[in-house]
């Protein structure tokens, strides 16, 4: 079955062909079917989601996956929040992003932040039961980057419990702990039994 990815980011798309590789679906991001953003106009990261999967499979007319996720810090009030690809304004780029993080934070203590996932699944853009998991992974931001693992703010994410950042992690740990990597692995449990009871 081929899905569509409602995305162009290719350090999602290679972290979830991973992930859903248990259920033999193959992912098609929306940028290679000529398929352009949608306008992210929720509040919420699963508002997001839905819009960007509803979009994509719309557009496409096949079943759709969307991801929106992003970094929460508390003492930030949850920025970089629904805005992370964007914190440094729209079209920034993840170092602009990671240096607009480090710059808010300076003089503040309380470091504590969280990533957050939510994933959608639809079979078609219509579908009124979509599939929806999503996931927290804790940490703590720091000042200085480590790592080249990951993407995003991913080098500047220590991980709750650990040393390392996200970015210093191996790709098979990062996906069985990870907000995106839990997100996932209960989508495809969801998407396994839908799959199999769909007429």
């Amino acid at each position: 079955m081929i899905v569509v990815l409602a995305t162009s980011n290719a350090g999602k798309l290679a972290e979830l062909n991973v992930l859903l590789r248990p259920l033999g679906v193959t992912l098609q991001t929306q940028s290679t079917l000529g398929v352009a953003d949608a306008d992210e106009t929720g509040t919420t990261f699963v508002e997001n989601a839905l819009i960007k999967a509803r979009h994509a499979a719309a557009r496409t007319g096949l079943p759709a996956i969307a991801d929106d996720s992003g970094l929460v810090v508390g003492s930030l009030h949850g920025a970089p929040g629904i805005r992370s690809a964007r914190f440094a304004g729209d079209g920034a780029g993840a170092a602009a992003n990671n240096r607009a993080l480090v710059a808010a934070l300076q003089g503040i203590e309380d470091r504590r932040a969280y990533f957050y996932c939510a994933l959608v699944f639809l079979r078609h853009a219509a579908d009124p039961a979509p599939l929806i998991a999503t996931a927290q992974w804790n940490g703590w931001v720091v000042d200085d980057p480590r790592g080249d693992q990951g993407f995003g703010y991913d080098p500047h994410f220590r991980v709750d419990g650990m040393t390392e950042t996200a970015a210093q992690l191996a790709p098979d740990l990062k996906n069985r702990i990870s907000h995106r990597g839990r997100a996932a692995a209960a989508l495809v449990a969801s998407m396994r039994d839908a799959l199999a009871t769909r007429p």
